[in-house]
């Protein structure tokens, strides 16, 4: 079977949350075959999760302009690197046909689409059932080439590297605003970029008063378009708004510092778990973003959900009862608050 399976494409051209959540087929596919070649299609804002990863041999960019992909130049270029097989984790029309357009010949991908035609390997399974977590989605495609693999947290690895000189900037930027190198900080991202429910504003200015009563230091991250949201939770002198100041790389390497992360369900919780971080995640029981499908695939997790008896809950219900809203802050800040105290006692596993 290997001999058919050398040159692998692997296409997540999607958000950041996403592409983590497919980096562990990488290694996977290398242990089941050493020689093969292992490629990632990627936007370019997600190219920094790819490109220093020891399992992954090559990264393409998806050619856009305008936010519009340009089929021609996309299966021009895919056509020249001669790919055996492709495994489409995120497929939709224009990506799965530009898959079929390139001549690639092994194309895996789901069953269940109107375009699934363009696929040749069919997986049958429905995401939005949400029966598994999306990591074992991905790499439920993989049976298409003979890998069986259901995940399981300590059998998975991300291998996702920080880079050293985003590292230097990271730490100058922490230094001016009187973070020591060593010193203990923890991360607040509290907006989604609209992939989630979101936990109130109200709601994270009353976690930071409750941590920043225990001088506990915060930095807030965030895209430039968060700059104002970020700006509305900078209480005291404790909290320092750094939104807008990294690239992706250098989040990266701020997530590496940092002692543990509090967020929605977005990109970088799931930065803060393939660093092995302790995060800290608001998920609404919406079962399409809930936190079986996409929580923070790690050990090190606290899961905070609406505390009202729902079932088969909406998104345009649960913004409508406002649930999000009947997360209990006092519990999340305890539980904050303990990991803080053992890492501060240096007890680096809890």
């Amino acid at each position: 079977m290997s001999n058919q399976f050398k040159n692998i494409l692997i296409v997540r051209t999607d958000r950041i949350g996403d592409v983590i959540l497919s980096l562990p087929l990488a290694r996977i596919i290398k242990e089941k075959f050493p020689d093969a070649k292992i490629t990632f299609l990627v936007r370019n804002y997600t190219k920094a999760l790819v490109v220093n990863n020891p399992f992954i041999d090559d990264v393409i960019t998806l050619e856009e302009k305008s936010s519009k992909v340009l089929i021609k130049r996309n299966v021009t270029r895919l056509r020249s690197k001669n790919f055996d097989t492709a495994i489409i984790v995120y497929p939709t029309f224009k990506i799965s046909l530009i898959i079929f357009l390139s001549g690639i010949k092994n194309r895996i991908g789901s069953g269940y689409r109107l375009y699934s035609f363009l696929f040749n390997k069919k997986v049958f399974e429905h995401r939005k059932d949400a029966v598994k977590h999306e990591l074992e989605y991905n790499l439920s495609l993989l049976s298409a080439i003979g890998i069986e693999n259901s995940g399981g947290i300590n059998n998975v690895s991300f291998d996702l590297e920080v880079n050293q000189s985003s590292l230097s900037k990271v730490d100058k930027v922490l230094e001016s605003i009187g973070i020591k190198s060593d010193e203990k900080f923890i991360i607040i991202h509290p907006g989604s970029g609209g992939s989630a429910i979101d936990l109130p504003i109200e709601k994270f200015k009353e976690l930071i008063k409750l941590l920043t009563n225990k001088k506990y230091k915060i930095v807030l991250t965030g895209s430039e378009k968060e700059i104002d949201l970020c700006n509305q939770l900078k209480l005291n002198e404790f909290v320092f708004n750094l939104a807008g100041k990294f690239n992706l790389e250098e989040l990266i390497a701020l997530v590496s510092k940092s002692s543990l992360l509090v967020a929605n369900s977005t990109g970088p919780i799931h930065i803060a778990a393939a660093l092995n971080k302790f995060t800290f995640g608001f998920y609404p029981k919406v079962k399409v973003c809930s936190a079986q499908r996409w929580g923070p695939y790690t050990n090190k997790k606290f899961i905070y959900e609406p505390e009202l008896d729902c079932k088969d809950c909406t998104i345009e219900q649960c913004e409508k009862l406002n649930c999000m809203n009947t997360i209990n802050i006092h519990r999340v800040f305890n539980d904050i608050d303990s990991v803080m105290e053992k890492l501060n006692g240096d007890k680096n596993e809890i």
